[in-house]
This record gives structure tokens, sequence and C-alpha cells, in this order.
């Protein structure tokens, strides 16, 4: 399983969560948001990470921005967490031909999950989140498990929304997502790692295996 901590700011953390365990870092590259960090802070970043995942998470930014985003940051992947079209995504595919592409569906009922379906043959992989609002994620509230049992897409997907060690065993023995996804439930606050909540979700999911 892909375990992928999102809103990595602090190279020394960064380093510790993929020592832990973790496959994929996300970096917010959305301004307004409190876990927002430059395309060069990530590319110093990344210099002194372990081989990993580096997902960029982008919110309704233009094809151009986002490829100037790749060309600053050794950016393996970019999560599409806007209102992003299928057309764009199917775009933004001819444009960057090396990074994955992921696509964040926000699920506010059921029948958001029939989103997926618009986007199984434009982008590599689909991550659910919990709908906020006001917010885009990161919010720590948590989806209704029991109504994505049935969720099972043609491509590989990520589970998000308000995930920490403490409910990660009662998710996970109701989902099988191919990856999973945490931000806000492993953090002291916003963009600030508590790697004491990380390895307690490892130590937690080396007694799923």
């Amino acid at each position: 399983m892909r375990i992928k901590i999102c809103g990595i700011t602090q190279a020394s953390q960064g380093r510790a969560i993929v020592q832990a365990g973790a496959t994929a870092l996300g970096f917010i590259c959305v301004q307004a948001s409190p876990r927002y960090i430059t395309p060069a802070a990530i590319a110093e970043l990344c210099l002194s990470l372990p081989k990993c995942d580096r997902i960029g998470v982008v919110a309704n930014a233009s094809l151009d921005e986002i490829v100037e985003l790749v060309s600053q940051a050794p950016l393996t992947g970019i999560q599409l967490h806007g209102n992003e079209s299928p057309e764009f995504c199917e775009a933004l595919r001819r444009r960057l031909t090396e990074q994955e592409l992921i696509k964040a569906l926000r699920i506010r009922q059921t029948s958001d999950l029939n989103q997926g379906d618009r986007y199984n043959s434009v982008v590599d992989s689909l991550l659910l989140d919990a709908y906020h609002p006001q917010q885009l994620g990161g919010t720590g509230q948590t989806l209704d498990w029991q109504a994505l049992q049935s969720f099972e897409p043609p491509i590989p997907w990520f589970l998000a929304g308000g995930l920490t060690p403490n409910n990660i065993t009662q998710a996970l023995t109701q989902l099988h997502p191919q990856g999973i996804d945490l931000s806000s439930g492993v953090e002291r606050s916003p963009g600030d790692k508590d790697l004491d909540k990380v390895n307690a979700l490892f130590q937690h999911l080396a007694r799923l295996t």
C-alpha cells in the first residue's frame, strides 16, 4: 500500500517520515493554504530526501502554472485538488508525460463517487477526500467509510479525509484502497508534523499486514 503524508514543509520532518515508511510526500502548492511551500523550497528540501514519490498539490491552477511548477521543483506527480475537468486533465497529461496525475474528488454525498467515472481514463490515480465548503483539504473531517465499500474504480485510489493513527485500523478493515493520505491527522499545527503520531501510524499499519 502507498502511504502519502501531505503538507510537508520541513526537510528534517520529510526525511524522518520517509525513513519511518512513507512512500510519498505531498507538498501544498496553493498559496492560500497554511501548508503552502514555494517551488524553490520544495527543490531545496528534496535534495536531502530519501527516495520517495514527491507530489505537488495544486487547485485550479492553469496548465502553464503547473508546467512551470514542475520545471522548478523535482516532482514525480501532480495532485489536482480543485475543480479541474477531465478535459483539463487530458491536456495536462499531454504536457506532463513523466509525472503521475492524481485527481482528488471531494465527496459530500455518495452520489459524488460517480465523478470518478469521468476521470478514469485521463489520470493515473484518484483520491477521495471529505468535502468542506471553504477548505480544499486538511480539514480533519472523515468520509462515510461504509458508503465507500462499493467504490472499486478501474484505477488505483487513495483514501484521505480525517485519517489518524487512532482510526486507520477501523478505516482499513472496512475499505481496501491502494493508498492512504494523511495530513492534519499527524500534525501539531498546519505544516508541522508530529513524528510521534507518524510513528504511531506505522505501528498500527504494521499490525494490519
